[in-house]
């Protein structure tokens, strides 16, 4: 209970930074849920060091006028409370890449890592992977589940339900006795344009998969009597970017999906930890197809803030079209640069 006392946030807040210049890298590649996906790395340079973080941003195009756009003034001495004070970004998946950056450079300018400034030791992580069940999922089949277990017969995995799952697919899939989340994603929808949720998939994935944590289902008139029975296993994503948004749920939730990058900044991202903390509110992390060092960063918190949990950052390998072997397994074992936010 002592840790809860000490802001997680005011570990790091006063650390000094030193940036003398700064770079952007372009990283693409196809992955496969059968697009190409585009992000963008940071490097910050200052005293001898460089520190890295990486924009998750979805969108190429937002990418491609980011590279675009030029220099922004960012060389000085600083705090990283300064520095996040000045640094006018309000999207929170670019300013993240810029946040994790100089935490990143901070600490190896002071000599120390992540694990030693906010004194916890990391720990084997836990990973599911977020598989797609065919291309685009628009002939779903547990095919490709079966594929990944013939290589690695631990695996464990998120799934994403679509209104093409029937009775049969649903029974093969937890026949396999390896789906932890099923991710419903309501908040990706435009109520204008699409149509209302699917009430029979709703009824079918919370009955079907009795065990799996339910991802970011729509609470409408429709849906809630079929998910009334299962709210302990409701956990939210999308709606979650500050400690504001967790205390505004219509109910308080059993456990939450951790995205660092939905925050945007480091005092946004450990006040949500300590707040779930003092409250008992489980976590799991999540990833965004990071491509450069922001899938190591995201294990990385997962080893120090949640790591025996279902956490969707399993190594980029998985996020291969076909199966392939030598990957690492679950659990991940920790791997903490001496100095900064790195995963080796």
């Amino acid at each position: 209970m002592a840790r809860s006392l000490v802001r997680t946030y005011s570990q790091l807040a006063e650390l000094p930074l030193a940036i003398e210049r700064y770079e952007l890298e372009r990283l693409e590649q196809s992955v496969s849920r059968g697009f190409s996906r585009v992000t963008t790395v940071v490097h910050l340079h200052g005293g001898g060091e460089e520190g890295v973080g990486e924009d998750v941003t979805w969108y190429t195009e937002a990418h491609d006028e980011h590279q675009a756009a030029g220099a922004v003034p960012l060389e000085g001495s600083w705090t990283l409370q300064s520095f996040s004070a000045a640094l006018e970004i309000p999207e929170p998946h670019r300013r993240w890449a810029y946040e994790s950056a100089a935490l990143d450079l901070a600490l190896r300018q002071a000599g120390r890592s992540l694990a030693d400034a906010v004194g916890r030791e990391p720990r084997p992580v836990r990973f599911v992977v977020s598989a797609a069940l065919g291309p685009d999922d628009a002939q779903p089949t547990a095919e490709p589940l079966r594929r990944w277990l013939e290589l690695y017969p631990g695996l464990r995995f998120k799934l994403d339900p679509s209104s093409k799952w029937d009775d049969d697919l649903v029974a093969e899939l937890a026949g396999t006795g390896t789906v932890d989340t099923v991710d419903l994603k309501a908040f990706y929808r435009d109520p204008a344009v699409d149509p209302p949720p699917d009430v029979a998939l709703y009824r079918r994935v919370a009955e079907g998969f009795p065990q799996a944590w339910i991802e970011d289902p729509a609470l409408t008139q429709e849906t809630e009597p079929v998910l009334q029975p299962h709210l302990e296993r409701i956990t939210w994503d999308a709606p979650i970017h500050s400690v504001a948004d967790v205390e505004a749920l219509v109910f308080p939730p059993r456990t939450l999906n951790s995205k660092p990058s939905r925050f945007g900044s480091l005092q946004g991202i450990c006040d949500f930890y300590d707040h779930c903390e003092q409250r008992g509110i489980g976590l799991y992390g999540g990833g965004m197809f990071e491509l450069g060092p922001g899938r190591g960063q995201v294990q990385y918190l997962a080893s120090l803030f949640h790591p025996d949990a279902p956490n969707d950052v399993a190594p980029g390998g998985y996020n291969a079209a076909e199966p392939q072997p030598g990957l690492p397994e679950s659990p991940l074992e920790p791997t903490p640069a001496s100095t900064g936010f790195r995963w080796v």
